[in-house]
């Protein structure tokens, strides 16, 4: 079982030793702090996850962390919940489909689904143009090219 907190609502400025800090200002026992960064620019974004021995522990850095002020915000801290796995992740309602070839023993096609709506034709002179095929000429100057030709 994990015993782990998520700590949210944090500034952008709070560092893991801060968050250590903290927990050590409290007494509270901890096993590891993970500040969640923006891989490209290395900024948090505003939340940590909080490593506890026990779901003792879990709940008393709960009790001390759940809408304790910092600055004009109020922290959100409550257990963790287990990441979803890719499968569980979801598009639209819809599950992501799994990346072709990649651990599939069989191969299937699946089905259009039915409950999708019917797509609207493009609107516009241009979209109708190119679905009619030639129809002949649009115009007069088109109409005695036409003639010539």
């Amino acid at each position: 079982m994990s015993f782990t907190v998520f700590l949210g609502n944090l500034p952008v400025w709070v560092t893991k030793d801060d968050i250590k800090a903290w927990l050590n200002a409290e007494s509270l026992v901890f096993d590891d702090v993970k500040v969640i960064r923006n891989p490209e620019t290395q900024e948090s974004k505003g939340f940590a996850f909080i490593d506890a021995p026990n779901s003792e522990e879990m709940n008393l850095i709960i009790r001390r962390f759940d809408r304790a002020p910092l600055e004009d915000r109020l922290l959100r801290a409550n257990q963790a919940q287990p990441p979803k796995s890719r499968q569980q992740l979801s598009v639209q309602g819809r599950p992501v489909p799994a990346m072709a070839g990649v651990g599939a023993t069989t191969t299937t096609t699946a089905a259009p689904p039915t409950d999708r709506p019917q797509r609207r034709e493009r609107g516009g002179k241009k979209h109708k143009r190119a679905h009619q095929g030639h129809q002949g000429p649009q115009s007069a100057f088109a109409e005695e090219l036409a003639k010539a030709l």
